[in-house]
């Protein structure tokens, strides 16, 4: 495993060097690449103030549950992060449950892609629409195996997102938009230049900093005081 910053260095010069009209013979060649650069999971060690890690960025929010609800969790996470993929197996269905879905908290998920395959999994999931796009990353994670950590992911990963309605010019138009692939690249590297993130999955939960894969219990130490 690479250690963080190098992974993320590396995923910059990669990323800078492949215009998005360019991303599918790229991802023929890097997919089998595509490594994490994630944090051992631990404590809250660092805080972000609430207004700024909420401010619009270059993409729109997703967000999931009430948005004026009192909690807020924030992901930085990378489709070929398999502790992200982890995460959102075992632990975001019950952290789901039980903040989000009683209006407790909110829960934001950014792209922060660490290979270029990582951003194509983004851009699909974009491309999807802003009510699918969610369920879109959901499916990505869950069938994790079988696209990132192949040597040829094209062909799995359409045949993924076809099966969630989209036809093969859809993912080649997805995969060219120049625009949406600097978008996300250029929100991975302010959010790394703002709020120090440097591996994945990282989360902000109500402003404090919490890296790893987690369980919901690092999750309740810092929302459950706040919701007294």
């Amino acid at each position: 495993m690479k250690p963080a910053r190098f992974a993320a260095a590396t995923a910059r010069g990669i990323r800078r060097s492949a215009p998005a009209a360019l991303l599918a013979l790229a991802l023929a060649t890097t997919g089998a690449l595509a490594e994490d650069a994630t944090a051992t999971p631990g404590a809250a060690s660092a805080t972000a103030p609430i207004d700024q890690l909420m401010a619009p960025g270059l993409l729109p929010d997703i967000v999931q549950g009430s948005p004026s609800a009192a909690g807020a969790i924030i992901e930085y996470a990378s489709m070929t992060c398999s502790h992200c993929a982890a995460f959102h197996a075992q632990t975001w269905p019950g952290l789901k449950a039980k903040y989000v879905d009683t209006g407790k908290a909110k829960f934001i998920l950014r792209e922060f892609p660490l290979d270029p395959l990582a951003t194509a999994g983004f851009m699909l999931a974009r491309c999807a629409g802003p009510d699918k796009r969610d369920a879109m990353i959901d499916r990505l994670f869950a069938q994790q195996e079988s696209w990132a950590f192949v040597a040829r992911p094209i062909e799995p990963l359409l045949a993924l997102v076809e099966q969630a309605g989209m036809s093969r010019t859809d993912f080649d138009t997805c995969l060219n938009n120049q625009q949406l692939y600097d978008q996300i690249n250029q929100s991975r590297d302010r959010a790394a230049q703002q709020f120090a993130i440097d591996s994945t999955p990282t989360f902000f939960v109500n402003g404090r900093k919490l890296s790893g894969e987690l369980a919901i219990s690092d999750f309740d130490k810092v929302l459950q005081p706040s919701l007294k």
